[in-house]
């Protein structure tokens, strides 16, 4: 068996180009990489091989070495998207890579998570040289964190779509609330609108925050427990006019408890 790929091996270096797109199926590591010497390899026959999910790391990493392959933005998208490239041989090659094709590589499944997080923070460096069509592109298609950074930017174009993003997560919602000097726009969009609004935690945080429209606070109190207001009554943070709204909220609580035992 291992003559056999010795002499596909062989065959391979020199093979034309017909025999070559039988070869690029074979299961040899041996025969697969001789393919890489044959002259009449070219970048289109090498795009075809890199769509192989079982190629090896080793295999990735050698294309990564040859600059005359490396040097194709076709190939390094393949590479640094593979399931497989190594992390050494991906780092480097995301860096290189177009906005959106790095958000098509948050966005796969099989990309591994430190490469995930790599390419979010590529895309977040560069929001503020992208033009604001690109901007609410992204706002639509990026991932959670990516649209996140997007709402905390606060563009009044943008905030909208980052908001009803299908990736957005509470989580992400949670992070942006805490960040200090977020623009009016955030809070006040988050307080209105049609799914985050009711999220209990994402309630809460808006509660909190200085810059939610007073009438959307008051219209929360009522689904907030009486634990979480008794809570609210006492922080540092809160301006003591809201207090007494809690306060009063409260009370009305408690009257109405008060009167159900009663009856």
């Amino acid at each position: 068996m291992a003559e056999r790929a010795s002499s596909r091996a062989e065959r391979a270096s020199t093979a034309s180009r017909e025999e070559l797109r039988v070869l690029l199926h074979d299961k040899s590591e041996e025969v697969l990489s001789a393919l890489l010497d044959n002259p009449a390899f070219d970048e289109a026959l090498l795009c075809l091989l890199l769509e192989r999910k079982d190629l090896s790391s080793d295999l990735l990493s050698e294309v990564a070495r040859r600059r005359e392959w490396i040097r194709s933005y076709r190939v390094k998208l393949r590479v640094a998207g593979h399931p497989r490239a190594s992390r050494l041989v991906v780092l480097p090659l995301i860096r290189q890579l177009y906005v959106f094709d790095l958000v098509n590589l948050t966005l796969q499944p099989a990309t591994p998570a430190e490469v995930r997080r790599i390419a979010e923070e590529v895309i977040m460096n560069r929001l503020p040289q992208l033009a604001l069509g690109q901007r609410l592109t992204l706002a639509r298609r990026g991932s959670a964190r990516v649209a996140a950074a997007l709402l905390a930017d606060g563009n009044e174009h943008v905030v909208p779509l980052a908001l009803d993003n299908a990736f957005l997560t509470e989580s992400q919602v949670l992070k942006v609330l805490s960040r200090e000097n977020l623009p009016e726009i955030v809070p006040a969009s988050l307080a209105r609108h049609r799914k985050w609004s009711y999220f209990y935690n994402v309630r809460m945080a808006l509660v909190r925050h200085p810059l939610t429209p007073l009438a959307r606070v008051l219209a929360f109190l009522p689904e907030i427990t009486l634990r979480d207001l008794d809570e609210l009554s006492g922080a540092r943070s809160l301006p003591a006019s809201l207090k007494q709204y809690i306060r009063a909220e409260v009370a009305l609580r408690q009257k109405r408890g008060r009167a159900r035992r009663r009856a």
